[in-house]
């Protein structure tokens, strides 16, 4: 089958920028196998879709996601303890296969409507999320969760290990869907641990391994108690940090770590919403980029970021990098878009297949509507894309050549079934958390 886009401004966000205002693009079966400016080629064959001057440009990435954590979105949102009195106990209570499948089904419709075609995720149950991923048509890299706190789906590491063999057993022979190991983070795992991830990883080198890094003061404190070294120093100790790990967060580095992380070829997902949100801080993105380490944009999950909408990143990640640096200059607009598309890409190891509009790659691509007063005059399409745009201006989403969402009407998952299966757990949620709130009560009134 032969698609032909006419009439659209093609952002490339190839090596060199390019960009075609009077563009169109060639797609036969997956892949883009013709693109320029001015008249497009006469092919009778291909069905033309005209896209009325709107933009055109490769399918976002989000580097790091919890997708089934959608279901606790804003829940107990101003709970001092809410980790401790509503998460930990839902989560133990109520994390199983079809609640992970109804969670990440809702992230996935969240994202295709906001221009997401690409995603890590890390959770529980993540045989479920890998289909959930193919079933909608997106592209993504699924790790299964270790972690030493009574985690849901594993009892022990041996189990934790073993569910993770099941997941690259159950992505085997999946084109979009790539398998990795998750260890939680190092205070939550161990050295012995991570090494022995490590080692894992290098039986499985088709695989990833993702990471929460350097996010907290209490993970740098166990870091410096435990070990005398940095949280980094640790990972880099355990042989966990290689070309293929994918490091969330990075806030609490010094000018070591960044040498580190940038001699092992490790990359960075930056959540900049949910770490200002929480209060932790603002992460040293340009210097971490002028190391040649590869930063990608993140939403981290909802629960924490509460929307799984990368336009919304923008904003705060341009903001903070010119905190940090005290100019306007710090990150320009068009190195936000690189970061949430070709840098994302590459973050995931996946640049040699999506991220940017080239003969030769998938066809993964949304189309912006350009329409909304807000995004006019246009100047600059990447200060437009950067500090105007919002998901309900992506019109069409595309992925490896199948249309995931035309006209804002989403094809590959039914918006309605997925909203009822979300709202039926929910309601579980609130049940349970109404009892929690009453034995809180009970306890201090007991106390009083």
């Amino acid at each position: 089958m032969k698609i032909l886009l006419t009439n659209a401004w093609v952002l490339t966000i190839d090596a060199n920028m390019r960009d075609y205002p009077r563009g169109w693009m060639l797609i036969e079966d997956s892949k883009i196998t013709g693109l320029g400016d001015g008249p497009p080629p006469e092919d009778t064959s291909a069905v033309v879709h005209d896209m009325g001057g709107d933009i055109v440009m490769p399918g976002m990435v989000n580097t790091h996601c919890h997708m089934a954590m959608s279901l606790f979105r804003g829940l107990g949102e101003d709970v001092d303890d809410r980790l401790f009195r509503y998460m930990l106990p839902l989560e133990r209570k109520f994390v199983s296969p079809s609640m992970v499948r109804a969670g990440s089904n809702l992230s996935t419709l969240e994202m295709i409507m906001g221009g997401v075609t690409t995603v890590a995720d890390m959770y529980y149950h993540e045989t479920e999320v890998a289909d959930v991923i193919v079933r909608s048509g997106m592209r993504g890299v699924v790790g299964q969760t270790l972690a030493d706190f009574d985690p849901p789906d594993h009892a022990s590491f041996d189990e934790g290990f073993a569910l993770c063999d099941a997941l690259v057993d159950a992505c085997a022979g999946q084109s979009r869907v790539t398998a990795s190991i998750a260890p939680h983070a190092p205070y939550s795992t161990g050295m012995d641990i991570l090494g022995r991830v490590a080692h894992w990883h290098d039986d499985h080198p088709d695989t990833r391994i993702q990471i929460h890094l350097a996010e907290t003061q209490d993970e740098v404190t166990w870091a410096a108690d435990k070990h005398g070294m940095s949280t980094t120093a640790v990972c880099d100790a355990a042989g966990l940090l290689k070309p293929g790990t994918i490091a969330a967060h990075c806030l609490l580095i010094n000018d070591a770590d960044i040498e580190t992380i940038a001699r092992t070829d490790t990359r960075v997902a930056h959540n900049a919403r949910s770490n200002g949100k929480a209060g932790r801080g603002m992460a040293r993105v340009e210097d971490m980029r002028a190391a040649g380490i590869p930063v990608g944009i993140a939403t981290d999950g909802p629960m924490s970021g509460n929307t799984l909408d990368l336009f919304s990143q923008f904003g705060v990640v341009s903001i903070f990098a010119k905190v940090l640096r005290g100019s306007r200059k710090a990150l320009p607009t068009r190195e936000l878009v690189r970061m949430a598309t070709i840098e994302g890409a590459k973050v995931l190891g996946l640049d040699a297949e999506t991220g940017s509009l080239e003969i030769g790659k998938q066809a993964d691509l949304i189309r912006i509507d350009l329409s909304a007063p807000r995004m006019q005059p246009i100047y600059d399409p990447y200060s437009v894309l950067v500090f105007a745009t919002k998901p309900d201006d992506v019109r069409d989403v595309m992925v490896g050549g199948q249309w995931l969402m035309r006209n804002r009407q989403v094809q590959s998952v039914e918006p309605d079934k997925v909203l009822a299966d979300a709202n039926q757990v929910a309601n579980q949620f609130r049940a349970e958390i109404a009892v929690i709130d009453a034995g809180m009560t009970q306890n201090g009134a007991q106390k009083g």
